[in-house]
């Protein structure tokens, strides 16, 4: 019985001892981690063992006895002076007839590392589970989406031909104009509506912090880190949709790693030296100019092409009155299921909201439902439950729009500031909850100074 040269070559690249014996139990081959197994068992180079009868070399062995018997010997535990290994035996025919045997011997230094490998894998498992347990649902559908107007109709029809696609999308819009809702829908009208939908807002975490939010993070790579490493979102939300609002407040560094996911569809994990294959639809979403931060260095132009392969700009409400009636009454079954009331609204008080340009957007309307729904014993909001400043005879004078946007962003600033505070963490905190960029904050606090 031969070994060829091609296997022969195989067997020596492989960490677990192998051993062939013919039928008269002498040695056809020994691969090299046999071979230096044998070594140190002797305390000497034995040289080529090939053509030497195996009980004189290994007086215990096993292997005999499955020529004998012409079973398998499995998982055999033995024990040296120096050494602890598995063995698995088996007998080698060739055309119906017992030809000799072979020994596979796995070295408990191998065993301890698949053991904890096999370890790190249940745990990475473990993590992505609760990754995706706590991950966002994805609730929203296009039936969520109000579009009476020809402008939010074609926005809408366009995001519905674009769901089918796995291509990555720029949702565009100003601030609290429904991008997530729109990301939602178009996750559950694709291809992945079974799996998970994950969002993420760039704009609340420093660079270091995002970047190993995104891609995660191996044992070791940072002081501090959790033991064991973990898991990113990309990995997270494995086979689903990945949501990355405010993107354009994302560092470049992390904009280069993005932009090598795309185009590679592989991560590599913050101190890792392996790249992961990960199947993920990305979504993005700013309500920044992104030709401008591109101009400005502050965005890289080939990820913006990269994710502007299909462009969704979503109106603001000024630019679809048409669809206020009836995003009136979607909010108002929101209020009323959560106040446990029915609660309705005046034609005279939706008359005063068709007359307010709405600046801060849907996100604004919800506010403005929800406090004077709050202000009205009997669930009816009428034109005096309304804020002041809403449709009223003083929104209609002569200031022109962009001072009264103003008012309206100078109170809401100065009211999340006194709810957070004027630190850095506080400012971030107001930049997150009024869903602008941190630096479109410092913007409107020096336009106030």
């Amino acid at each position: 019985m031969l070994v060829s040269k091609e296997a022969a070559d195989i067997f020596n690249a492989m960490s677990e001892g192998i051993l062939i014996i013919d039928t008269e139990e002498r040695i056809v081959f020994g691969n090299t981690a046999y071979r230096r197994f044998l070594n140190q068992e002797a305390g000497a180079d034995i040289g080529e063992i090939a053509g030497y009868y195996l009980r004189d070399l290994r007086p215990g062995a096993q292997l005999p006895r499955v020529l004998k018997t012409g079973k398998p010997i499995l998982q055999a535990l033995r024990k040296e002076i120096d050494s602890i290994y598995f063995v698995n035996m088996y007998p080698i025919y060739q055309n119906g007839k017992l030809e000799g045997g072979i020994s596979v011997v796995t070295f408990m230094e191998e065993a301890s590392a698949f053991r904890k490998m096999m370890n790190e894998m249940e745990d990475r498992n473990r993590e992505l589970l609760r990754r995706v347990n706590k991950s966002i649902s994805s609730r929203y559908t296009f039936d969520s989406i109000v579009a009476c107007g020809e402008k939010s109709a074609e926005c809408k029809r366009f995001a519905q031909r674009v769901a089918g696609s796995e291509a990555p999308v720029l949702l565009t819009s100003e601030s609290g104009a429904g991008k997530e809702v729109y990301a939602q829908a178009i996750h559950n009208a694709s291809s992945r509506s079974g799996r998970v939908f994950t969002a993420i807002n760039c704009a609340t975490f420093q660079k270091e912090t995002l970047e190993s939010e995104l891609f995660g993070y191996v044992d070791g790579a940072f002081p501090g880190a959790q033991k064991g490493g973990k898991i990113g979102l990309f990995e997270a939300a494995r086979g689903g949709t990945l949501f990355l609002d405010e993107i354009s407040e994302m560092d470049l560094r992390t904009q280069s790693k993005l932009l090598r996911t795309l185009q590679e569809h592989t991560i590599r994990p913050v101190g890792g030296i392996e790249e992961i294959p990960v199947d993920v639809r990305l979504i993005a979403a700013s309500n920044a100019d992104l030709g401008a931060y591109i101009t400005e260095g502050r965005f890289r132009g080939d990820l913006y092409y990269r994710l502007n392969t299909f462009h969704i700009h979503i109106p603001p409400l000024r630019e679809r009155k048409e669809d206020i009636r009836e995003l009136t009454d979607q909010i108002l079954r929101d209020i009323s299921t959560t106040l446990k009331k029915d609660v309705s609204i005046t034609e005279k008080a939706l008359e005063r909201l068709m007359t307010h340009n709405w600046p801060g957007n849907i996100r604004e309307l919800r506010n403005v439902l929800e406090f004077s729904a709050y202000l009205s014993p009997d669930g009816r909001i009428t034109a005096d439950s309304l804020p002041e400043n809403i449709g009223s005879a003083a929104e209609r004078d002569t200031t022109p729009l962009y001072q009264r946007v103003r008012r309206f962003e100078r109170a809401e600033i100065q009211k999340a500031l006194q709810h957070h505070g004027s630190d850095l963490r506080g400012k971030r905190a107001v930049a997150a909850e009024l869903g602008i960029s941190l630096a479109g904050l410092y913007g409107k606090l020096k336009e106030d100074s």
